[in-house]
């Protein structure tokens, strides 16, 4: 008789340890890549290097907009290989879903404000803008991940109003202390304590 009571307690055992880690699951977006932020943090340094400092010049912008589409492209692509890996669904996943709709509005707001400061005149000064408004998209997506993503956003906000401080010639250091070395070292540790 003791076999029985004993089969059903470690069935109900193991029915708690699906639920929970169905729960967990459900509840954070655990697809951000960190390899593919390495990636897209070696790529920004290059850009850095490429562009120099902003300058009144569309140049500049449009090779740091080259690099943001190829950054764009680099996450995608990481975050469906860690998804198909790690089995947590993007396109149909609530966290997901709750991530991107956190995540898109910061960076339409940054789009806008790109268009606001060429037509100005004032691209010098974009370097603040993007890495704050890319800190706050990161920020708010990064409530429905694991905890060091939010922590990253704040990390670009504060390199974002510290570049607006900052005399405008050095923005492309900025740039690159944002979009190149954040990128590297908070990927490099999500890589490791999260799967890739």
């Amino acid at each position: 008789m003791a076999e029985p009571v004993q089969s059903i307690h470690a069935h109900a055992a193991a029915d708690l340890r699906f639920i929970r880690d169905a729960m967990a699951r459900a509840t954070e977006f655990t697809a951000v890549p960190g390899w593919g932020g390495v990636l897209m943090g070696v790529s920004a340094i290059v850009t850095a290097a490429v562009s120099g400092p902003p300058g009144p010049s569309r140049r500049w912008m449009l090779i740091w907009l080259a690099d943001a589409a190829l950054a764009a492209s680099i996450a995608l692509v990481a975050m469906t290989m860690k998804a198909r890996r790690t089995g947590a669904p993007l396109s149909s996943a609530a966290p997901a879903f709750r991530f991107a709709l956190a995540y898109v509005p910061p960076l339409v707001a940054g789009m806008v404000l790109t268009w606001v400061f060429a037509t100005m005149g004032m691209m010098a000064r974009l370097p603040g803008c993007w890495l704050l408004m890319y800190g706050a998209a990161v920020a708010t997506g990064g409530a429905f991940s694991v905890r060091i993503v939010p922590v990253t956003g704040l990390c670009f906000m504060v390199l974002g109003v510290a570049a607006f401080a900052a005399p405008a010639a050095w923005g492309h250091w900025f740039m690159a202390a944002g979009f190149g070395g954040l990128h590297i070292v908070f990927g490099i540790v999500i890589a490791r304590r999260y799967g890739g």
